[in-house]
């Protein structure tokens, strides 16, 4: 959803969805789902992250996955995430 929410025409919307579908999207369970919300309400004022953020955060400590990030700030603040910046920029 984050991917297409940067899209600024149909084109690039159907290209952006040609690309995630060669993936496996995880979602999050119902734990999760409220692991997250409190996630949110702890974080949001002390880093002002995001709804999309924190569920991108919530998704990669329910899986164990790091997450690949050049937000590391937007991050910083959450526990138990391995984060990690593709590369310098």
């Amino acid at each position: 959803m984050e991917l297409i929410q940067g899209c600024e025409s149909k084109q690039e919307v159907s290209k952006i969805q040609k690309f995630i579908s060669k993936f496996h999207i995880i979602w999050l369970d119902a734990e999760s789902s409220n692991q997250a919300v409190e996630l949110f309400a702890k974080n949001k004022l002390k880093s002002n992250i995001g709804l999309i953020d924190i569920l991108i955060a919530q998704v990669s400590i329910q899986s164990g996955l790091a997450l690949h990030t050049f937000n590391i700030k937007h991050y910083k603040s959450i526990p138990n995430i391995e984060l990690i910046q593709p590369y310098k920029k």
